[in-house]
């Protein structure tokens, strides 16, 4: 024998229904079946209401039983074919009828009883059943319509219906013996009393029905049959990526269910557990899709970890008080008043000084619940001895659950840091004593993000997001948005990554949207933005993403780069090329060292030295490979070197600046390079992570032309230089006769650092570094001829790389 039971959306239509009996005519072939069904979608709650609106002698509740008629009579002309029609057509007609009559006695007692709203309702499941048995007759298919009445018997308790099991059992056994149907199909929710009157069996009633008779009959296995596919690591609403848990023990998915999993619940399928009976949970729409076996002792599997679950609208209860330590009595006051209440808990903590307990309960039942408690500690309020119970709602339960968990150590750890990486704030922890679940409540608006880091975390199957906010949008900033439109596939597939343009900020404009920004229409997307306010865009940026957050530099502004601290202290990591915060004062710069500690973020700036060069990065390997940096010789400036390996006198030098500006490879002010400033900066930011404590002004500075050329205007400049020809040519002229080239040094040797034009020879390593290439060259203790590294230096495309590059090790 077997049970499939199928819920409301897989029969709420003529559609779903024929899918239903395609399922059933292939699972009577391997064994007898019971088909348990329920009412077609929505149909119980419009007979609430119906019942509802005719004890108040409203008349609405005549269209709704025709608008039901109306539904149920379209199903079955979609469904059945003219010759079979006729008697499920006569039987529903029969139903409403009676639907009709008990309402209109209803109507004029005034009165709803208990007893009355059960008989309403039933007629949901009495209907559904009757039009399925009907379709499997019409398909050939031998099938028996059996009334659960008949079987399943209640007694009533405490205003609430109680399945007699031991007569209900002893029906279902007689009345299977006597018959050797194949297929009997059978109406869920609905029982009887011992005087035969109609009783329903409450929430989940459906599944409860199934239950009951795969336990009283023996059943080989129960399947549920739903609208997903088993059930789930997580709410796919939630997590796309959420995959369908093979197999799971009995206690791993009540614990599920209780903290909201809805596929099942866990009081109606109590009798398959007690009886040992394996429950299957298929996808009435993918029926060959994959789905969950429940079962008492499913296979070994390498992870613990089942599934994340969570409840909403969550209220906290805080009892504390001083006169509450050492004293006996106070937790078992504090839970009777709320079970007196009829307050049901979901979770408690107490600290281990006994000076507080809280617990948490529904948001409906908060306030009634504070009542309660005040109430049983009236007199200990007024003494202050413990003060009134403080009630704060707007959390969530977030739930880890897993079997064992206890002998596979780290995993309550790395809920936690899951959680603390993504910003969230734990308001209390509880873990069940047999350590099959974690729980923690926070805020109801970090559920989601919750969720979907604790999964990221133990199933590894999101993609990591990288949440990326960008200030400027000048040349280095439109290059990274183009490089990571053309980056995209390729970073999804090799590193699992997701780089998504959450926000933009300009002088003028900026834009945030949490869902993204199309990097081909990112240009657009800021002229549809608002008005700049930097300070505005980074609080955006911390409530549009609290997780996996990268603030990205791409201006040479200060103003941008004095906020790193407070964008650190809202979780923010920081990529920059603006070389101005690294290279300020020392203060400055440990300051920013120890934002990312504290605040667990990070700071990169490998372009602020070399553009994509790993400069930084090789340094800081050889620091910790235990290399002692003795001296640096470095081209630093991609600029200077273009200027300086290109100037062979057929050009002027002012000619060649206006070219170098032209293809991007200078500041937006040339002079900014040729005074030697920009390269100051490089040489102190590589000074200061060689470990040598280094300000500016300890630099002596040689420009790359005579200071007195660079005063006035742009123009002015240029005019200046061209005047200057001679001289610079000169200087040229000479180093060449020497067979030597001009080439503009960084130099830290000796505790002694300069930046300024030098003559080299053939011999040195420097000589032939050409174009706007970058080259640095590190002697340690066990490298006295240097480590030399090369490469471009300049270009807006090249520090885009690289800013790109620091990006991904920021977030990863």
């Amino acid at each position: 024998m077997q049970v499939l039971k199928f819920g409301g959306s897989s029969v709420a239509n003529a559609a779903n229904i024929s899918k239903v009996a395609s399922i059933v005519a292939e699972a009577v072939k391997r064994d007898r079946t019971i088909l348990i069904a329920s009412a077609i979608g929505g149909c119980t709650d419009k007979l609430i209401l119906t019942g509802k609106l005719a004890s108040s002698k409203d008349t609405e509740y005549k269209e709704i039983i025709t608008n039901l008629e109306r539904r149920h009579k379209e199903i079955t002309e979609q469904l059945i074919p003219q010759g079979y029609r006729e008697p499920v057509e006569q039987r529903c007609s029969e139903l409403f009828v009676k639907l009709r009559e008990i309402c209109e006695g209803i109507s004029l007692v005034g009165e709803l009883t208990p007893a009355s709203s059960d008989v309403v309702v039933s007629f949901g499941e009495l209907l559904s059943t009757s039009i399925i048995s009907a379709k499997l007759t019409s398909m050939g298919i031998n099938n028996v319509w059996t009334d659960a009445r008949k079987f399943i018997k209640t007694i009533r308790v405490n205003s609430a219906n109680i399945v007699d099991t031991n007569e209900t059992y002893k029906r279902m056994g007689e009345y299977l013996q006597a018959n050797g149907t194949r297929l009997y199909v059978v109406p869920g929710f609905i029982a009887s009393d011992n005087e035969e009157r109609t009783t329903t069996l409450g929430r989940g009633g459906s599944d409860y029905t199934a239950s009951l008779f795969a336990a009283g009959t023996g059943a080989r296995v129960l399947e549920i049959w739903t609208d997903v596919s088993g059930m789930m690591t997580a709410d796919p609403r939630i997590v796309p990526e959420a995959r369908t848990i093979d197999h799971i023990s009995y206690k791993e998915a009540l614990e599920l269910s209780h903290f909201g999993a809805k596929v099942v619940y866990p009081p109606t399928i109590q009798p398959v557990v007690r009886k040992a009976i394996p429950i299957i949970v298929k996808n009435t729409f993918d029926p060959k899709g994959p789905s969950t076996i429940i079962e008492r002792y499913p296979p070994e599997n390498k992870s613990k970890i089942r599934g994340i679950s969570s409840s909403n609208r969550i209220a906290l209860l805080s009892l504390e008080g001083s006169g509450m330590v050492g004293i006996p009595g106070y937790s078992g006051r504090f839970f009777t008043a709320l079970a007196n209440a009829s307050i049901n808990v979901i979770l408690i903590t107490q600290a281990s000084s006994l000076h507080t307990m809280c617990v948490a309960v529904e948001e409906a039942d908060a306030v009634r619940a504070g009542l309660a408690v005040d109430e049983a500690f009236a007199y200990e309020i007024s003494i202050n001895k413990v003060n009134k119970v403080v009630v704060e709602k707007g959390f969530s339960i977030v739930t880890l659950v897993g079997d064992d968990m206890k002998n596979q150590s780290g995993t309550g750890g790395r809920m936690f840091d899951a959680l603390g990486r993504a910003g969230i704030n734990l308001r209390a922890i509880a873990q069940g004593s047999s350590e099959r679940n974690i729980s923690t409540i926070i805020a109801a608006a970090d559920t989601n993000n919750a969720i979907k880091e604790i999964h990221d975390e133990f199933f590894g199957t999101r993609k990591r997001r990288i949440n990326l906010f960008i200030a400027g949008f000048g040349n280095v900033g439109k290059e990274l948005v183009s490089l990571i439109g053309q980056q995209v596939n390729e970073l999804y597939a090799t590193k699992n990554v997701s780089v998504v343009i959450t926000g933009i900020c300009t002088s003028k404009m900026m834009v945030v949207r949490k869902e993204g920004i199309n990097p081909a229409e990112a240009e657009q997307a800021l002229q549809e933005g608002e008005r700049a306010d930097i300070n505005s865009f980074i609080r955006q940026a911390s409530f549009a993403a609290p997780r996996n957050a990268v603030f990205a530099d791409c201006t040479a502004d200060p103003s941008v780069a004095s906020l790193y601290g407070e964008i650190f202290f809202k979780g923010i990591s920081v990529v920059t090329c603006n070389k101005i915060a690294l290279a300020s004062d020392s203060d400055n710069y440990q300051s920013l060292k120890r934002g990312t500690y504290e605040n667990g973020v990070r700071l990169f700036y490998e372009t602020t030295a070399g553009a994509a060069l790993p400069l930084l990065s090789t340094i800081e390997r050889l620091k910790e490979s235990g290399e002692k940096i003795v001296s640096l010789e470095a081209i630093l400036s991609g600029t200077l070197n273009y200027l300086f390996s290109n100037y062979d006198g057929t050009k002027t030098f002012a000619s060649l600046i206006k070219e170098a500006k032209e293809a991007g490879y200078t500041e937006p002010d040339p002079r900014t390079d040729l005074s030697g400033g920009d390269v100051v900066r490089k040489c102190t930011i590589i000074a200061r992570e060689c470990g040598f404590h280094l300000e500016q002004s300890n630099v002596k500075t040689e420009p790359a032309i005579e200071a007195s050329l660079m005063s006035g205007c742009i123009e002015e400049f240029y005019k200046k230089v061209e005047k200057a020809e001679k001289s610079i040519s000169e200087k040229f002229a000479e180093a060449a006769q020497k067979g030597e080239r001009l080439k503009y040094i960084a130099s830290i040797k000796d505790g002694e650092y300069s930046v300024g034009i030098k003559s080299i020879g053939p011999e040195h390593p420097l000589y032939n570094i050409n174009g706007t290439n970058n080259s640095l060259m590190i002697k340690t203790s066990n490298y006295p001829d240097g480590v030399v590294i090369t490469g471009a230096g300049a270009g807006a495309r090249v520090t885009a790389g690289g800013v790109l590059n620091d990006i991904l090790r920021a977030a990863i």
